[in-house]
């Protein structure tokens, strides 16, 4: 296989078997296509954004070896579709955690699991307040917790989570091969210096912001849907 195919191959393989799944009668997720594409193309474009960002000041970069060289708002075609592959996928888990997990696994942990999170990222954010990495991904994941426990108590919240910790496997698994390769290349002293192997530790708040935040949206537009009828 030509190398500047890899990161294309890798999007395909990470979205590949949720897409074969999702006419599961028990999970039918294709029949929330029409709440989840929306709420993956705000959550999307806002993540884009920050990619689009972060690459122009050099907080990360990406290795031409291994991309096809077409570029989307001057990012490889791949990061973009990164965002349509992987939220796509980590939504996937949760809705068959909710179609075959009947009890509430971490039930009233939720809000417990929050706070936890809520104050781990406000030590990164006070300690390494001058990574741009690590205080916009600590910042806004810090954000997104607090907004979804609190004010707007998101019934959820224990389900969101059991779904979360389990697609950190395939999410770590994927951005162990882009940092390993390396195809996403990082800029350390933009961020803690810290790896889960290659991955920047960073990047586990990375996941939550992007799979809560998809998820929120998707619940919002179904809920309106609903409220409708």
């Amino acid at each position: 296989m030509n190398s500047h195919y890899t990161y294309l191959v890798l999007d395909i393989a990470s979205v590949l078997f949720p897409l074969a799944l999702s006419f599961d009668k028990k999970v039918a997720f294709y029949k929330l296509w029409k709440y989840l594409f929306p709420a993956m193309v705000i959550s999307g474009a806002f993540f884009i954004l920050w990619d689009v960002l972060f690459t122009a000041q050099g907080v990360w970069g990406f290795n031409p070896k291994y991309i096809t060289g077409i570029n989307v708002f001057n990012l490889p075609i791949e990061e973009v579709l990164f965002f349509v592959c992987v939220p796509y996928s980590c939504v996937f888990i949760y809705e068959v955690f909710n179609a075959y997990v009947k009890r509430d696994v971490l039930g009233t942990c939720g809000k417990r699991i929050s706070i936890l999170i809520s104050i781990i990222s406000l030590i990164a954010c006070i300690l390494f307040y001058n990574k741009t990495y690590t205080i916009v991904n600590a910042g806004i994941c810090l954000a997104l917790v607090l907004f979804v426990t609190f004010p707007y108590r998101f019934r959820n919240l224990g389900r969101f989570y059991l779904a979360y910790f389990v697609s950190l496997i395939p999410f770590l698994i994927c951005n162990g091969i882009l940092t390993a390769l390396p195809i996403v290349t990082y800029n350390d002293e933009e961020n803690m210096a810290i790896r889960l192997f290659t991955i920047p530790l960073e990047d586990v708040f990375y996941c939550l912001s992007l799979l809560l935040s998809t998820v929120l949206l998707m619940d919002y537009f179904k809920e309106k849907k609903t409220n409708q009828s």
